[in-house]
């Protein structure tokens, strides 16, 4: 075999990826514990919003390393859309109390049952071997992008942001709707099949 061949090294569970993916679902209880800190303090709204920046942050960062460095994992391929769902619906929770409205409430349920019946489909695709077919897709990325912005915007908590976060909050419901028809439409063939 030649000395030039050498074959990288495989990825470990505690890559930097990986970490990275793991410091996102732990900021989620900091993220909480801020938003219903008893004391209320000057900047609290600021810190809320650029928690969950930093973990929109390391969402992109975590997968662009992983595949830049040869860094990718079966735990980190399973962790990293669980730790974007459970940020984003705990967000929203914290959203839903801060903005008691029917506007929030419908964007929120529309987004975590989203959430729920894509991930149902994706592991029952996998049973069937069929996962390939309901793989992320580019409408998929502009809907987190989209839910990501509104997210930080609203978390702000200020008055003169909430239409454009709620314009942006609309956007991404449209995107997640959109999405999952896509998705729905995939897996159709085979959901309509008999056993």
């Amino acid at each position: 075999m030649d000395g030039g061949d050498k074959a990288l090294p495989a990825p470990t569970l505690w890559n930097i990826p990986n970490l990275l993916t793991l410091a996102r679902v732990a900021l989620i209880p900091v993220l909480v514990m801020l938003a219903y800190w008893p004391v209320a303090f000057g900047f609290q709204n600021l810190l809320v919003a650029g928690i969950f920046l930093i973990a929109a942050i390391t969402d992109w960062f975590d997968g662009y390393l992983a595949r830049a460095w040869n860094q990718t994992s079966a735990f980190g391929r399973f962790l990293d859309p669980v730790a974007d769902k459970l940020m984003v619906a705990a967000a929203l929770v914290v959203l839903v109390q801060w903005h008691p409205n029917v506007f929030m409430v419908i964007a929120a349920i529309v987004i975590i049952s989203r959430e729920i019946t894509i991930s149902a489909l994706r592991e029952w695709m996998a049973e069937i071997g069929k996962r390939a077919n309901v793989a992320v897709s580019s409408i998929g990325k502009w809907k987190t992008t989209a839910q990501m912005a509104a997210i930080t915007v609203l978390l702000l908590r200020d008055p003169r942001l909430d239409w454009p976060g709620y314009i942006l909050l609309y956007v991404a419901v449209g995107l997640t709707l959109w999405s999952m028809i896509i998705y729905l439409k995939a897996a159709w063939p085979y959901l309509k099949q008999s056993d």
